[in-house]
């Protein structure tokens, strides 16, 4: 197998665990003012991703840097054509952190405010903004090599805005089932009725995805090529439904594991339609970014293929001692003893 293809597998690979993870922190980010009526609350919920937020976004980190060491020619056009809302999200994730870290410092209702504010605005832009960005992906962007001729507003077309609103739903489901897990009863039930009211929006969407990416994309020409690679997709409805299932029975723990999957076979399933390419040109296929065309050189591909073999194990290691550590059903006591 060629290093592109395994570097196009790792690449996707590494966005679709970072959805996985930091997704919940971003669905719980954006239940936090709805699902928090008081005080105690607040601070169950900011416990709830406090230790770990950190964590999940190095996912984020390692997705950009893979991207540039792999397929710099991608990464420097990215940067450049989605310049605009690249830098709205890595703003809105600057001061979502700084927000979770500062909110339990706050003396005045008005810093309380500010940084609550912050909290669910930089969880709910990069939910949407992410799902908008790889929508008009799928769709292929206009350019050619000339440049790019899209702007923000035509980012935001139905195609786009229906992947961001996926997106959008799928991790509020996705962080409503984390903070069941983690906060005490009374605030865990509330969790548990708000995964049930989006897990049907999140349905709607996924259903209108499914139709819609025939007429706007050609995600479906190497499913129809290769028709054992829809599997993928099954999977992903299978997850879906069986999320939904277990919601149903009130089965929290083994919701949100489904719930991740479908997360993760989502994310394949878009990769899997994307190959070869990397950024489609909607102008003539000849323009698009591909995994050849616009790779490092096969030695240094090699060279990261064994630093990743050695790194991304110890990355999995600390990571699920940090959830093995943290997994635990916050008490009262707790909270009243401690500030977050």
């Amino acid at each position: 197998m060629e290093f592109q293809i395994i570097w196009f597998i790792l690449w996707g690979l590494l966005w679709a665990v970072y959805f996985a993870l930091d997704g919940f922190d971003f669905g719980a980010g954006i239940l936090y003012p709805f699902i928090s009526k008081n005080e105690m609350d607040k601070k169950a919920v900011i416990h709830a991703i406090g230790p770990i937020w950190n964590g999940n976004e190095v996912w984020l980190i390692t997705a950009g840097g893979a991207t540039f060491a792999a397929f710099p020619t991608t990464y420097a056009y990215m940067f450049s054509y989605l310049y605009t809302p690249l830098l709205i999200i890595l703003f809105a994730l600057i001061f979502r952190g700084v927000a979770l870290e500062l909110r339990g410092k706050a003396t005045t209702d008005m810093q309380k405010k500010f940084w609550d504010f912050w909290i669910f605005t930089g969880s709910f832009i990069p939910a949407l903004l992410f799902g908008v960005a790889f929508g008009n992906i799928f769709m292929g962007l206009k350019f050619d090599d000339s440049g790019y001729y899209g702007t923000l507003l035509s980012l935001l077309n139905p195609y786009g805005l229906l992947v961001g609103l996926l997106f959008l739903f799928t991790f509020i489901v996705h962080g409503s089932l984390w903070i069941s897990l983690r906060v005490p009863d009374a605030l865990a039930e509330k969790g548990m009725r708000k995964a049930k009211k989006f897990w049907y929006l999140q349905t709607v969407c996924a259903v209108l995805f499914l139709i819609l990416t025939a007429p706007f994309t050609n995600l479906y020409d190497n499913f129809i090529k290769i028709p054992i690679w829809f599997v993928v997709p099954a999977i992903a409805v299978a997850c879906l439904l069986f999320t939904g299932l277990c919601i149903k029975k009130n089965k929290n723990g083994k919701a949100f594991v489904f719930s991740a999957l479908f997360v993760i076979s989502l994310v394949f399933s878009g990769i899997i339609g994307l190959y070869p390419n990397l950024i489609p040109s909607s102008i003539d296929p000849k323009y698009s970014l591909t995994i050849f065309n616009s790779s490092s050189s096969p030695y240094t591909l090699k060279i990261m293929t064994i630093v990743v073999a050695i790194f991304v194990p110890i990355v999995l290691l600390y990571q699920a001692w940090t959830y093995k550590t943290f997994m635990y059903k916050i008490t009262e006591k707790e909270l009243k003893e401690e500030s977050y």
